[in-house]
């Protein structure tokens, strides 16, 4: 090949990867002007779906922080969860705050079955449920090797993060497609959505990656039909089921992410609508897989290794 032949083959690569390059530098600003909307936009009329808003797992964290936001909008609130006093509590500070009806229904996902959903359907039954936040879920006590998980753990990973979330669906979806209006809010997990791996939390982040394909395909199949699908995936909210007491930059408290989370129903299918999560999101996205797996394996050895030296101390 000539000097002449390999300076064109030379400009040809040198002009492909500027291709290349301008492509991906585009795509990363057009992403990040997608973000910025996000942030400034209005949140949609809730009220717009329907008089009632049915919230999972309501009586803590996101839960709990969803249902004030649901009742700020003017929603009546159907308040689930497994404490009858704090259900109560709940139904009675919604209704004095913001004079909302609402309604208290006490059940417990870890033991549901068809039978408790046959009554919860009996309750909402002539209900104009126009948003439902499906919220209940569950991780690990802490980081655990999978052979270190028993079998009672995976069930009830399987059960409250898979088979509740279906089946509260499969309760409420009718209705708001028979109205051809409602919106149905899956709450996932960063673990599944937004980190490539999660060592030590597989079952979890299996369960809730089950739950992330499950809001996709019925978005697509719901749209059409009036009703607006979303998972929303965040990272650390400071949860008793995180284990963080106390809200921050990154982990905020979860009155902070519901009001976020409220703001995005509505948009996009999938989103982790907390500002700072969307960053983190995309910072984690650009990290080479190797890179991110020693990290976080990195993390997850000092959550078991701390939780199993408290644990010991316990038994001492």
């Amino acid at each position: 090949m000539s000097p002449a032949e390999l300076d064109a083959v030379a400009r040809k690569i040198t002009i492909a990867f500027a291709a290349v390059g301008i492509i991906y530098v585009g795509a990363l600003i057009a992403k990040l002007f997608t973000y910025t909307i996000a942030w400034v936009r209005p949140g949609r009329k809730l009220r717009k779906y329907g008089q009632w808003a049915v919230v999972t797992g309501a009586t803590d964290g996101i839960g709990k922080a969803y249902c004030y936001e649901m009742a700020k909008q003017k929603l009546d609130v159907v308040v689930m969860g497994r404490t009858e006093s704090k259900v109560k509590e709940l139904c009675s500070a919604l209704e004095t705050k913001y004079g909302v009806k609402t309604l208290a229904l006490v059940e417990d996902f870890s033991a549901a079955d068809q039978a408790m959903f046959d009554r919860v359907a009996g309750a909402l039954k002539g209900l104009d449920v126009g948003v439902l936040i499906n919220n209940v879920g569950m991780s690990y006590p802490h980081a655990k090797y999978f052979t270190e998980v028993d079998s009672k753990l995976i069930d009830d990973l399987i059960r409250i993060n898979i088979y509740t979330t279906t089946q509260m669906t499969k309760t409420v979806l009718p209705g708001m497609e028979a109205r051809r209006r409602g919106a149905v809010v899956f709450i996932g997990s960063g673990s599944a959505t937004v980190l490539p791996t999660d060592p030590l939390y597989g079952v979890y982040a299996g369960a809730k990656g089950y739950v992330e394909q499950f809001a996709r395909a019925l978005a697509v199949e719901c749209k059409p039909r009036g009703v607006d699908v979303q998972l929303q995936a965040p990272l650390f909210v400071a949860t008793k089921m995180a284990k963080i007491r106390k809200g921050s930059l990154t982990a905020p408290a979860p009155a902070v992410y519901a009001r976020w989370g409220t703001g995005a129903i509505g948009y996009e299918t999938v989103t982790t609508p907390y500002w700072v999560h969307t960053i983190m999101w995309g910072i984690i996205s650009l990290m080479p897989l190797k890179l991110w797996d020693a990290i976080r394996m990195s993390q997850v050895r000092s959550i078991r290794k701390r939780a199993l030296a408290k644990k010991g101390k316990k038994s001492s």
